[in-house]
């Protein structure tokens, strides 16, 4: 074992979010760094942490919280200085991660977030060993075809369409920082803490435990919904930094073994709730599309009264979690990722192959212990 001195230094921008809690905590569990600083305008005991996550942000030496609003330049400045010495490793995972969200925010909260946060890099290129931009999949024209990372880019969410120009715009910022560069392409992302990911589709299915009706979703089971699971994501970011070549920018996709569609997903939502699932098929969901906002607005009113009196009855006052499903993700999209060049090219593995029941189980557990999720009785299949 190495040093604490002779460890990395390591700078986490959004580093109270979903995919930062993991990945600070794979970095204490395996005494990888001599000193983490999370960057991130919510403060660790607001932003809905497991008691084991909140510990290592509130009382492990080696991390330290520092709150920045990092759609402010002064406070990106402020995110990298540390008398103690600079950072070897930079992980940018600050944006918005909510959809429907005006033009106007994707752009001050994703894009110019990366690009100011990539600026300030710079002032300490000679000690910045590597720098992940973490961006995602829906980068790439959406189809049945698994996309590579050397496809062509057509984004087909307002969110991945401010990613993919600030990928752009940081692989031109200097020769010496586009070495350093590596861009992470991850699939819908799960696992325990998961706000926008496959929660809103759980908690869809929650309620309908309440009215005992059937689930039918637009389009068809084939529609390919690809995942990932947090804690590969969080080895990933890792593994990347110990385990790639200083020529970039180097670009990776991250997508499991599991093929994730609609029907797999169903099928672990009909176990675990006890309920019945459908789909509406092409014909009736291309008359949806004629007014997909009123299909959603209509769908989402629909799932929102129960789940609300399900929080009602289990005595939570607030929470996070929603059935609301924005009319971005209800169009005929499909995510396909091929996310094998990162095992081809640094011998990464993952070890979260196949989406499980146990999985989503654990992913709910984590919101009830929490007091987010809802009661439900599982529903006893029809004869």
């Amino acid at each position: 074992m190495s040093s604490a001195s002779n460890k990395p230094r390591v700078l986490i921008l959004g580093g109270t979010g979903f995919v930062a809690r993991h990945f600070v905590k794979y970095l204490i569990e395996n005494d990888l760094v001599s000193k983490i600083r999370v960057a991130d305008k919510q403060l660790p005991k607001t932003a809905y942490m497991s008691d084991d996550l909140l510990n290592i942000y509130e009382n492990n030496p080696l991390v330290e919280y520092k709150q920045a609003n990092l759609s402010n330049p002064q406070h990106i400045k402020k995110a990298f200085e540390d008398s103690t010495g600079p950072f070897n490793f930079i992980v940018n995972l600050a944006a918005e991660t909510r959809y429907g969200q005006e033009e106007a925010t994707y752009k001050q909260m994703v894009y110019d977030i990366s690009v100011n946060c990539a600026k300030e890099a710079l002032n300490y290129i000679s000690s910045i060993e590597k720098y992940i931009e973490v961006s995602t999949a829906q980068v790439y024209d959406s189809g049945s075809k698994a996309s590579k990372e050397t496809d062509k880019l057509v984004p087909w969410t307002l969110l991945a369409k401010f990613k993919a120009q600030a990928e752009e715009e940081l692989k031109k910022l200097s020769p010496e920082f586009a070495k350093k560069l590596i861009i992470l392409r991850p699939a819908i992302i799960y696992g325990p803490a998961d706000l926008n990911g496959l929660t809103p589709r759980i908690t869809c299915a929650c309620t309908y435990t309440s009215t005992n009706e059937k689930m039918k979703l637009l389009w068809s089971g084939d529609l390919c919904i690809n995942t990932v699971h947090v804690r590969d994501v969080a080895r990933a970011l890792w593994h990347l930094y110990t385990n790639t070549k200083t020529t970039g920018p180097l670009t990776f996709n991250l997508c499991d073994k599991n093929q994730t569609d609609q029907k797999k997903m169903n099928e672990i939502l009909e176990k675990i709730f006890g309920i019945e699932t459908g789909f509406f098929g092409t014909l009736l969901s291309q008359a949806a599309k004629l007014n997909m906002k009123g299909a959603a607005d209509t769908a989402n009113e629909n799932h929102m009264l129960p789940w609300s009196e399900m929080t009602k009855q289990s005595g939570i006052k607030f929470t996070p979690l929603s059935p609301h499903i924005d009319k971005e993700l209800l169009y005929n999209n499909s995510l396909s990722v091929d996310g094998s060049l990162i095992e081809k090219e640094t011998g990464f593995h993952y070890e979260y192959p196949k989406m499980t029941e146990e999985l989503i189980l654990e992913q709910i557990d984590y919101f009830k212990k929490l007091n987010l999720f809802p009661n439900f009785t599982k529903l006893e299949k029809k004869k």
